[in-house]
């Protein structure tokens, strides 16, 4: 069939490809952004009906559909797609939890135009189907209904698994694994589950409601939860083993605040991301005096770092009333942040000073920060990561006034549980080595995954390796090996399809 007869084909929703692509990608309705600047309300409102069946009439259907292969958790995209396109958002949204535990979290903080949208078809000639909002929107609607739709739950195996972390990696592995027949037991050492998504991503990109509620739902499928629970302190992973748990998944995240070690680290009023972000999301300082969490904002605040992280502690520090300044050593292009997040923090008032290094911060006679010390940069040859890389200008050293410093380089692995686990193999950062196709680590029964294995990552991939975890202990724990032969896997898909 030719370009153009292929343009012309009429599709079951009764438009041609063609009527398709001419469709705009449909906007989603925001909040003001110097009203949301002042609030920690949510800043994308969502589509409506009419918005959603718009945005999903753009989806083609292909045959092979490759947003599918983009995505790291699987979801038949083109499936939910056209159920919402038909005006049935509830076989959307039953469709996307055949694979998904938290639809709503993803469809607001994954980065989708990294993944299923990068490869959409549509997105060759267009904007690519907005398949995030369209993932927000049914899992919204089921929400609204106050109804909750579950898949079919397996006969009970026998078999007991522990799952260390109730972050994306840990709820995922621990549903999955429910859904098998699985008994599940979720340790999480804060007192509210969710992991990174309930300390780390704040109120106004992602409502914390809306967590406990994808928590509750893995509740639902017969996972237990248990918080205060310190693997490494209050039990150990041998315990685990030793104590009626037939396997363990480690998705204890990467908590460990980095700092630069410029001096004026030790001073009054330099935080971590990790630290301000954890009050502000997970201790509700933001609704002080109301919860009793104070937290020192001041009138003007540093943040350094250019991701996700960063955007997300300067937008808070905004909210709570700062004069914000972003310092981040490369240019605006190689800012590993979402584009959707770098451009509403400018939105909102955030001052960016790119291609800026602190070289240190300045205290008063109390210890408390006065000032932070930066050097302009200019960019090099690219480095490791392919980015260019960022070298000093002499001489051009800089102060600006502040109160606050908030540091946002990155994180590392806690070593609370390794270190009570001398049998786990790490690498040079403190990572748990993992097979990257099975999960399975240097321990007998002992699988993990997400950013305990990788380093700090994104939602949607700890969520893969939560699904390639849960489905490497099924195998195990039924005695057969963790990757099947060529023939044997090539059965098990021809099974699946059927």
């Amino acid at each position: 069939m030719s370009d153009v007869e292929k343009n012309e084909e009429k599709t079951e929703g009764g438009l041609t490809r063609k009527e398709r692509m001419k469709i705009p990608r449909t906007p989603i309705p925001e909040q003001d952004a110097k009203e949301r600047a002042k609030n920690f309300d949510e800043v994308a409102l969502g589509y409506s009906a009419d918005q959603a069946q718009m945005e999903a009439q753009r989806c083609l259907q292909c045959k092979n559909p490759k947003c599918i292969a983009g995505c790291p958790v699987g979801i038949d995209i083109p499936a939910f797609i056209k159920a919402i396109e038909e005006g049935d958002p509830a076989a959307a949204i039953a469709k996307l939890k055949e694979t998904t535990s938290f639809p709503a979290v993803c469809g607001r903080v994954c980065p989708q135009e990294e993944q299923c949208e990068l490869v959409c078809i549509v997105g060759k000639k267009n904007d690519p189907v907005a398949i995030g909002r369209l993932e927000r929107y049914a899992a919204d609607w089921e929400a609204e209904q106050g109804t909750s739709s579950k898949p079919e739950i397996a006969a009970s195996k026998g078999k007991k698994v522990g799952v260390v972390g109730s972050g994306p990696a840990g709820v995922t592995c621990a549903g999955e694994l429910a859904k098998m027949g699985y008994e599940v037991v979720i340790y999480e050492a804060l007192h509210k589950p969710g992991g990174v998504l309930t300390y780390g991503i704040p109120e106004f990109r992602l409502p914390k409601a809306i967590v406990f509620r994808e928590c509750e739902y893995v509740e639902s499928l017969g996972v237990e939860i248990k918080t205060d629970y310190v693997i490494g302190k209050t039990m150990t992973v041998n315990d685990m083993l030793a104590n009626g748990h037939d396997a363990v998944f480690i998705a204890n995240g990467a908590g460990l605040p980095v700092f630069m070690n410029i001096p004026g680290e030790n001073l009054n009023g330099v935080f971590s991301a990790n630290e301000f972000l954890t009050r502000a999301n997970l201790m509700k300082s933001y609704r002080f005096p109301e919860f009793d969490t104070p937290i020192k904002v001041g009138k003007k605040v540093a943040v350094v770092g250019g991701g996700n992280v960063a955007m997300d502690a300067a937008r808070t520090a905004l909210r709570l009333g700062a004069d914000v300044h972003l310092i981040y050593r490369r240019s605006r292009e190689e800012m590993p942040a979402r584009a959707e997040e770098i451009h509403h923090a400018e939105e909102e008032g955030i001052q960016f000073h790119l291609l800026t290094n602190p070289t240190q911060i300045i205290g008063d006679n109390e210890g408390w920060v006065e000032e932070i010390e930066c050097i302009q940069m200019e960019l090099g040859e690219p480095d490791d990561s392919g980015r260019r890389r960022p070298v000093a200008v002499a001489g051009s050293e800089y102060r600006i006034p502040i109160d606050v410093v908030i540091m946002s380089i990155g994180t590392g692995s806690n070593p609370i549980l390794t270190q009570a686990t001398p049998e786990l193999e790490l690498n040079k950062w403190g990572n748990i080595v993992a097979d990257e196709e099975t999960g399975a680590t240097s321990m007998e029964g002992v699988f993990a995954g997400g950013d305990i294995v990788t380093g700090a990552a994104t939602v949607i991939l700890a969520m893969g390796a939560g699904k390639i975890g849960a489905r490497s202990i099924d195998r195990y724990l039924q005695g057969l090996p963790l990757k099947p032969e060529p023939e044997a896997a090539e059965a098990e898909v021809e099974e699946t399809t059927a």
